[in-house]
């Protein structure tokens, strides 16, 4: 006869069925608690810095705000106060068409309605105009410059990579005269033309991301029969949709705060943009519409600002 076998003390490995015992897997010890960051000068320092540097950059809309929600011969009388003098939201009313001449002019306006709305439509097809333009063509350039094999290919991408020496500046005249010539002066059409097709950041930009893209995948549509045409459209492209909305974000918000080339082009409300008809001395309402015209841009950066820091990280550009 077989011998009872004894019970398994606590802590014992038990005995299997072949006479050989079973492992016991011990209870894991409890994981200490993280230790709390130490409060150093050198950490009260860097955060006193940054929310200083915060504040310095917040400071300006602070100021427009603190302004736009004044009257003008408040602003005269009090031109230091930090708070408004003689809170009103007349300066906004004034902007978006909704006071009288009477009120307006009580209030230290110009007395002259502004046509926010035709000039906010304007401001959108401008912006829209150049940003698909310069989506399509730079990705076009940028596929040709980093996936298609060409005689001079990297001479002329750095000849053409060369434009971002050039100040923006420098080439105002020079269209101006080529717009002219085309009879695209005032027209939304001759503000958005210089800019719709490329530039040199936006191909140097997704070039860099093309050429992380594997070669395997468009050898492989190559081999299903697909034209270098149909690899860019159907395979590049759908892969690049972040780098792309990326662009097209940043090439949105610069057209949209474009304003000495709307400036010189547009002369009558049919083209003038938000930006251009900002002049004059009515100070709370040159505050009022310029926070109206970048509070759009401010909520597109705000809720994109991640997926911008990301795409320009993994496109390699520092």
């Amino acid at each position: 006869m077989n011998p009872t076998p004894a019970p398994a003390q606590p802590g014992s490995a038990a005995p299997s069925s072949t006479g050989a015992a079973a492992p016991v897997t011990a209870a894991p010890a409890d994981t200490p608690a993280p230790a709390r960051r130490r409060i150093t000068p050198g950490r009260l320092l860097a955060w006193a810095f940054l929310i200083a540097v915060v504040l310095v950059t917040l400071f300006p809309f602070y100021w427009m705000l603190r302004t736009a929600l004044s009257t003008n011969p408040g602003l005269q009388a009090d031109p230091s106060s930090w708070l408004p003098p003689e809170f009103t939201w007349g300066a906004f009313e004034r902007v978006l068409g909704m006071q009288s001449t009477e009120e307006a002019l009580a209030e230290g306006g110009s007395g002259t309605s502004l046509n926010f709305w035709r000039y906010l439509l304007n401001s959108v097809v401008v912006a829209t105009l150049i940003t698909a333009g310069q989506l399509l063509f730079s990705a076009m350039a940028a596929y040709a410059f980093s996936r298609l094999r060409w005689p001079g290919r990297d001479r002329m991408f750095a000849l053409f990579l060369a434009g971002l020496m050039v100040p923006a500046i420098f080439t105002l005249l020079p269209n101006f005269v080529l717009i002219k010539e085309l009879g695209l002066v005032d027209s939304m059409l001759g503000i958005a033309l210089p800019t719709m097709f490329m530039t040199p950041f936006a191909v140097f930009f997704l070039r860099q991301f093309f050429m992380n893209v594997p070669a395997e995948i468009e050898e492989a549509a190559l081999l299903d029969g697909v034209s270098k045409v149909g690899v860019f459209f159907r395979v590049i492209l759908p892969m690049s949709a972040a780098p792309m909305a990326t662009l097209g974000i940043l090439t949105y918000m610069t057209a949209w705060n474009d304003y000495f080339w709307p400036l010189m082009v547009s002369y009558t409300d049919a083209s003038r943009v938000l930006t251009s008809p900002q002049t004059g001395t009515d100070w709370a309402g040159l505050m009022a519409a310029t926070l109206i015209a970048a509070l759009p841009m401010i909520l597109l950066f705000a809720v994109f600002a991640k997926r911008v820091v990301n795409s320009i990280g993994f496109s390699g550009i520092k």
